[in-house]
């Protein structure tokens, strides 16, 4: 236990020395307060600026670092039936596209440009991002 807990609250109330903590079992991932990093900014600007990526795929930028639920099965106990089902299978595939996935070659920004820029228009961000 860390030692700036000891002595708290969160420490010596009963209701809080439970496997869930705070939450109620199968709150659903996104009720979990958790720190944010650069997944969770991407996920905040792209809701802010309207972005119409399916939740499915919003949830995969979200959650695709949070290895201890999806690689090493910590917080299921927390995790809606949609989190299981439907959201954890998106972010294991994505997964296999992610991290492992660079390599030293680096594309010519001219002729991809077209696809990527057809895409930020089906997904309703093809202007200048709201910071």
């Amino acid at each position: 236990m860390l030692r700036s807990l000891v002595g708290s609250e969160m420490c010596i109330r009963d209701r809080y020395n439970t496997e869930c903590g705070i939450y109620a079992p199968e709150c659903g991932l996104e009720n979990l307060i958790m720190s944010w990093g650069h997944d969770e900014y991407m996920y905040q600007m792209l809701k802010f600026n309207g972005c119409t990526i399916p939740e499915e795929g919003l949830a995969m930028i979200r959650f695709h670092s949070f290895y201890p639920w999806h690689t090493g099965e910590a917080y299921n106990h927390l995790c809606s039936k949609h989190d299981m089902a439907v959201i954890k299978p998106w972010v294991l595939e994505f997964n296999k596209f992610d991290l492992y996935s660079k390599g030293d070659h680096v594309p010519d920004v001219a002729a991809v440009w077209p696809y990527y820029r057809s895409l930020l228009k089906k997904y309703n961000l093809h202007g200048l991002l709201n910071w």
